[in-house]
């Protein structure tokens, strides 16, 4: 039973009814009745008195007392100042409670046979992951599930920044001060290593500039006739020419990091089904670039460098290629959009999960896509996210001092077991099973605060306050989960198995059993709403929410102490249910659930 879709019919029935006018159900706007007020659907009178031709308050009333009557859901009513709270019998919650009950898998949308793609992660090979990449990837990846359950097929993919002048710097780095060091002979992961020496080519930088300007010479001038800078330039141009020595350092530093990075995936929970490279789609953007050119879409200057003027954009002009012949970001960025289109001509949208200091960027790319002449161009997307804070401070990469992605989530596992075994809550689990359970907590504990706050906003990140076991916390949501499933699992000890048919003869319900079928009937609608928004904080309230209701329930009824039989069996179903929803609703966001703690 669809309540919502009823309301609006009976409604719609009532306007005839009472007051001659025509109101299409489809055109009725409900909304949750607020908590402080009984009922749970909320019909605001207001817009609707010009069809009434009476006053908001009156027009509640009626409609009120017209749906009490002959509606077979409504039960009472209350009106506060125009606003018709309705109030629903308890058949209509148990029929409700049926269909989602017996639903095969309940909050999911069929298939809509459109094909979507979305772009996380997408590192520079001269670092390892850091706090914004963990915010990134659990957002794209969260995403993808969302529009999964919403009936799409996605293509989950990243682009690797894997050539310019950022990955000369480590290069030129370790041919200066490496003196072979490998991931094996230091004992680092790759990408760590390979990081390493990006900060020690901006130390080294900075005394060389520093070193220049005093000899008189201005900063500005320092930092292009620094020579490692100089070097590190000259070491680009040899990888474009593909200079096998070159060439050959950079495969080996980039696979260093590869091996670094797929650890790292691996324990995010995160996954790709297509991998593009940068040193790939590169020289497709540098054909595109010089093919504007000859079209009269791109200019080249005197110098011999392409740009695009976007100012009848209310823009600017863009660079696209350098006068040596080198590309930038933007030539790259489309190569890749053409090359994805072509790799994949059904997608209906490409999505770029990218930080919000990249918007610029992506409005110039969208905008010269489309000035190529590519009508896909307007189905591109930019998911901007805010930035990720530490009480510390913003991380800066070229000093070092980025919060390192492996660093925080085994800090997270290791602040998870400090504060579970504080509790006594594994006091009877094995080493292995503790050890799962912390990697459960800790790592759900750094997803759910990420992902619980709108990706748009700028957040500081608490690891503190994350892990807490009350609060809007995945350890209080996943506690829920463990404790519902001690109680599924003593149902089943007692034989107490409840099927489709079990609540046939039950007639009435507690308030907060109500309360858990309204917050389960909105599920679906969550899920919709997630993945029209690309919004993974509407289902980390969604299963917050649930779980509150849930707590409000299990201290408030004493379930195993009640002799009706039917409603023994109905609160059993009813906690199968949550059980099943939070499962399913930590799994969109990348969260495992424990059946104990």
């Amino acid at each position: 039973m669809n309540i919502e879709k009823s309301l609006q019919q009976d409604i719609s029935k009532a306007f005839a009814s009472l007051f001659q006018a025509e109101l299409k159900a489809e055109e009725i706007a409900l909304q949750p009745t607020r908590k402080e007020f009984e009922g749970s659907h909320t019909f605001v009178c207001f817009p609707y008195a010009r069809l009434s031709k009476k006053n908001p308050e009156e027009t509640g009333k009626l409609l009120g007392a017209h749906l009490v009557e002959h509606s077979q859901l409504v039960e009472d009513f209350n009106v506060v100042k125009g606003f018709l709270n309705l109030v629903l019998n308890d058949t209509t919650w148990i029929g409700t409670f049926k269909d989602i009950f017996n639903a095969e898998n309940f909050g999911f949308h069929p298939a809509n046979g459109k094909e979507v793609m979305i772009e996380y992660s997408s590192p520079n090979t001269n670092k390892p992951l850091h706090l914004g990449h963990l915010r990134n990837n659990f957002l794209g990846w969260s995403v993808a599930e969302i529009l999964k359950a919403n009936g799409y097929n996605v293509h989950k993919v990243q682009i690797i920044n894997d050539r310019g002048i950022h990955i000369c710097k480590s290069m030129v780095a370790w041919q200066l001060f490496g003196d072979g060091e490998t991931p094996e002979s230091s004992g680092k992961k790759g990408d760590k290593l390979v990081g390493d020496y990006y900060v020690k080519f901006d130390q080294e930088y900075k005394k060389e500039i520093a070193a220049l300007e005093a000899k008189g010479m201005a900063k500005e001038l320092a930092e292009k006739e620094a020579p490692i800078y100089k070097k590190a330039q000259e070491l680009l141009l040899k990888w474009e020419n593909k200079e096998p020595e070159v060439y050959q350092l950079w495969e080996t530093m980039n696979g260093w990091v590869y091996d670094g990075f797929d650890v790292t995936y691996k324990t995010m929970g995160v996954d790709f089904d297509k991998l593009y490279y940068e040193s790939n789609t590169y020289l497709l953007g540098k054909e595109q670039a010089l093919e504007g050119v000859e079209k009269g879409v791109f200019f080249q200057k005197e110098d011999g460098s392409v740009w695009v003027d976007l100012t009848d954009e209310g823009l600017d002009q863009k660079l696209l290629l350098r006068a040596d012949g080198t590309s930038v970001y933007m030539t790259q960025d489309i190569g890749t959009a053409i090359l994805r289109f072509t790799d994949f001509p059904k997608i209906s949208k490409q999505i770029y999960t990218v930080g919000n200091e990249q918007e610029y960027h992506f409005n110039v790319l969208f905008k010269i896509l489309a000035k190529l002449g590519y009508l896909w161009a307007k189905e591109c997307y930019h998911l901007s996210y805010g930035m990720v804070d530490l009480p510390t401070g913003k991380m800066k990469s070229r000093e070092g001092t980025v919060v390192d992605a492996d660093d925080l989530m085994q800090e997270m596992v290791d602040t998870a077991k400090a504060h579970t075994t504080e509790l006594g809550k594994v006091d009877d689990f094995t080493k292995e099973q503790a050890k799962e359970l912390y990697e459960i907590l800790g790592l759900g504990a750094l997803k759910y605060f990420l992902l619980k706050v709108d990706p748009r906003k700028r957040m500081l990140f608490d690891p503190e306050e994350s892990i807490q076991f009350h609060g809007n916390t995945a350890p209080f949501i996943q506690y829920t989960h463990a404790r519902i499933s001690a109680i599924l699992r003593k149902a089943d000890q007692l034989g107490i198995r409840p099927d489709y048919n079990s609540f046939d003869n039950l007639s009435s319900l507690h308030g907060s059993e109500v309360g858990i079928i309204g917050t389960l009937s909105d599920y679906p609608k969550k899920v919709k709403e997630a993945g029209e928004n690309y919004s993974p904080d509407v289902i980390a309230q969604y299963v917050y929410d649930l779980a509150k209701d849930y707590n409000r329930f299990y201290q408030e009824i004493s379930i195993f102490n009640e002799e009706d039989q039917d409603a023994l069996k109905f609160r059993i179903a009813l906690s199968s249910v949550v059980a099943q929803t939070i499962q399913k609703a930590m799994g969109l966001l990348g969260i495992k659930v424990p059946s104990r703690m």
